[in-house]
């Protein structure tokens, strides 16, 4: 369940997407003027046209008051057809792409403390799994809505130019879509018809490859590619329950060789990289290959970029007692390299040796996320580093007064000098190195990543058995997603999720944590209120106690928070919790397995 920051009025989407497309869209140096791509922009209107016309029926049936089976038969048709489309319309209107298939949880207006009403076709499973007379004007209503999203398409496509590189690379990201949010079922929580539905997705990659592709690549790249997605549907179509799919064969053994044969595809083809930064490089093969992940896509700023020499310098500052006013503690004191960045303690220690409201977060794999902290108050680990130094709990330290020390350093002034090409360090400098330093602790080197790169004497049977269980009947991924484990939402990873937990004060879960989260910056916004940002589930072993109050002291006690619904499971008034309240009936045995998953995930 998620909650999303609030794109511009919905007024103007529509000419801002279009503005937007029109603008990435221009000809590139590399490709063909005369390209044409108008078959592809067929196959979308042709797919749109029928997504319309099928909304105008379910309205029908509703209106009719027909039966519960037939409504959810037309809807998952529906779904069908957007699910042929969706590669296109994620990619070129993402705007319109969070109003037609996003969360069925209000859309949240940061800057003005507002929330929008979610609209779409999650919504509308809310509403049809179960149906009932009751929902009739309600459905009607969203469905209408949903007409209105469709003329959307009709309309940015019509408009917009769309090149070979980036038909390629939106087909690309729907593979890797797949690889994540489909197959965790993102999109289709209550009904869990993904795996029914992602044979579909398949194969609309597919057709659009053929449809970009020339003698290059047919009897090459593209024959393998087509290859690949026919074993992967008959795959999917041996077993479409989500609760025993074989979700940790199904990644190697066919998305990931799916990905990796695009990369050759596109050798083949000659298509250059799409010139923007983004947080899956292009060059990836895979979720899980070496230096998949691009730390600089998350960065305030270019002059902010990553470079061995600068995490060399913060390393060294993290551990200097420098940073403090007292020079009495430095960033290590708290943060443990031996227990992933983190102290073992369920609260932070002030510097007078006090109890602080939180615990200690782990720093592994924080590069990649968009909001730092609990609460998420800060938008990069540049500003979560000047705000834990300057905290006068934690290091009560002055930035101007230890720039003052570093500028008369004979080790740390040459340093930045040759970094930075200035006469002395500047704020946004030592800020620059210490978040760096955090951005190289991502190893990517875990059990778990060696399985899915190959190896498959990597993990235990029963950590595979917990791996299926971790998205399937648990449901994990659908807040951890794979591969990062964290809340910052693939493909693009331009967004990380905060969630409404429900969290006790500990593990007994007698009585619901008061702290706000998120929410004490937002006090009108009601979705807000309690809200944490979902941390990474790798090394997870090494950082108890958990939640943001460290008031679970082992993973037996989360996960039994998890099994019986979050707070309002156990009672608690939580009007919005994000987390599905619905216990999942997970056996012990089963939560064992998944804990020793998680295990798997711990870095070497």
């Amino acid at each position: 369940m998620k909650i999303f920051v609030k794109y511009p009025v919905l007024a103007v989407l529509s000419i801002v997407a279009v503005l937007f497309v029109l603008f990435q869209c221009k000809t590139d140096k590399h490709q063909p003027i005369n390209e044409d791509l108008s078959a592809v922009k067929s196959e979308i209107a042709k797919n749109n046209a029928s997504f319309e016309k099928q909304i105008n029926e379910l309205i029908v049936l509703v209106s009719k008051n027909t039966d519960e089976k037939t409504i959810q038969r037309k809807f998952e048709e529906l779904r069908i057809t957007y699910k042929k489309m969706e590669w296109a319309v994620e990619y070129f209107l993402p705007n319109s792409a969070r109003f037609i298939n996003g969360p069925a949880l209000s859309e949240i207006e940061m800057d003005e403390h507002t929330e929008l009403e979610p609209e779409g076709l999650q919504v509308l499973e809310e509403l049809f799994y179960p149906y009932t007379p009751e929902n009739k004007e309600e459905s009607i209503r969203f469905l209408k809505k949903l007409i209105n999203k469709s003329n959307t398409i009709k309309t940015n496509f019509q408009a917009i130019s769309i090149s070979k590189d980036q038909v390629f690379d939106a087909a690309r990201q729907e593979i890797f879509r797949i690889s994540s949010l489909g197959i965790s079922s993102f999109d289709t929580p209550i009904s869990g018809t993904f795996l029914k539905e992602m044979p579909y997705s398949l194969e609309a990659v597919q057709l659009t490859l053929q449809q970009i592709s020339t003698d290059q690549s047919k009897d090459k790249a593209l024959k393998s590619i087509n290859a690949a997605i026919q074993s992967a549907i008959v795959a999917l179509k041996k077993n479409t329950d989500r609760n025993t799919f074989d979700y940790v064969n199904f990644i190697p053994d066919h998305l990931n060789t799916i990905s990796s044969l695009l990369l050759e595809f596109k050798k083949q083809e000659n298509i250059p990289d799409i010139e923007v930064t983004t947080a899956l490089s292009k060059n990836a093969a895979t979720f899980f290959s070496k230096n998949a992940f691009n730390p600089n896509a998350f960065i305030p700023g270019k002059e902010f970029a990553f470079s061995d020499e600068k995490a060399a310098l913060g390393k060294k500052l993290f551990s200097d007692k420098i940073l403090s006013n007292s020079n009495n503690r430095s960033c290590a004191t708290c943060h443990n390299p031996e227990k992933a960045f983190t102290d073992g303690l369920a609260k932070s220690m002030s510097l007078d040796h006090a109890e602080l409201q939180r615990n200690t977060p782990s720093l592994n794999y924080a590069g990649f996320q968009h909001g730092q902290f609990w609460d998420m108050r800060k938008d990069d680990l540049e500003g979560q580093s000047s705000d834990v130094i300057s905290n006068k709990e934690e290091m009560h330290g002055d930035l101007n007064v230890i720039l003052g020390k570093i500028n008369q350093d004979p080790m740390y002034l040459p340093a930045f000098k040759k970094i930075y090409n200035t006469p002395k360090a500047e704020t946004w400098q030592l800020q620059n190195v210490l978040a760096t330093y955090i951005r190289s602790l991502a190893k990517f080197n875990s059990n778990f990543d060696r399985y899915m790169n190959g190896n498959r004497s990597a993990m235990t049977e029963n950590q595979k058995q917990g791996f299926n269980l971790f998205v399937g009947k648990a449901q994990c991924a659908l807040c951890h997603f794979i591969p990062l484990f964290n809340g910052t939402v693939p493909p693009n990873f331009k967004k990380t999720e905060q969630e409404v937990l429900g969290t006790a004060v500990n593990g007994e879960n007698k009585m619901f944590d008061q702290d706000l989260g998120r929410g004490k910056f937002h006090e009108t916004v009601a979705a807000l209120q309690h809200s944490f940002k979902t941390p990474t589930l790798r090394n997870i072993s090494k950082t108890a106690p958990y939640m943001h109050n460290g008031g679970y002291k082992t993973l037996k006690e989360v996960m039994n928070f998890y099994n019986k619904g979050g707070g309002k499971g156990f009672g608690f008034k939580v009007d919005n919790q994000t987390l599905s309240d619905s216990p999942l009936q997970l056996t012990d045995q089963e939560t064992d397995k998944i804990i020793d998953f998680m295990g798997a995930l711990d870095d070497h």
